[in-house]
């Protein structure tokens, strides 16, 4: 089955701009990243032999673009978080949603890059623990005392925030 170039950015461009998203933080520059991740894919389409599923291949092009991107520290503001469209209402409860979610993705954020790559896909984005392993090309059982891992360091980050 051929793939157009056009029909391949409208089936993943929402997945590779989440993962991507999740992962760096800056809105522009996740940008600047999904489109990088476009064009490698569609440089490598001809050499993409099938082995894997496209989705697979096209998660491992994304985990390499967003973990060779480490020129920039991540950070999120209370800014950032009202572009991306969430406010905060009169409402307590809103509110609490809000304050929840912001220091969930400061907490991320702080996370070594390949933890929020992982954290963001497999959590955020619902991608197996066998999709990853190879995506990544890593063991299953490497994936998964990362994804191990990258729990445990999130929960002390969130954990000494609320101390």
């Amino acid at each position: 089955m051929a793939v157009t170039g056009i029909k391949l950015v409208e089936t993943y461009e929402r997945l590779v701009f989440a993962l991507i998203a999740r992962t760096i933080q800056d809105p522009s520059r996740a940008e600047d990243l999904a489109q990088d991740v476009f064009l490698r894919i569609h440089r490598g389409l001809p050499y993409f032999r099938g082995e894997a599923r496209l989705s697979t291949w096209i998660y491992r092009i994304v985990a390499n673009v967003c973990l060779q991107d480490q020129t920039r520290p991540a950070h999120v503001s209370l800014d950032d978080a009202q572009t991306r469209g969430v406010t905060s209402s009169g409402s307590d409860r809103r509110f609490s949603d809000f304050e929840v979610r912001d220091r969930l993705e400061k907490a991320i954020a702080r996370l070594p890059p390949n933890y929020r790559l992982l954290i963001a896909a497999h959590y955020l984005d619902g991608v197996q623990y066998d999709e990853l392993a190879e995506a990544l090309n890593l063991p299953l059982g490497t994936i998964k005392t990362q994804l191990h891992r990258a729990k445990q360091q999130l929960r002390r980050l969130l954990e000494t925030e609320l101390k």
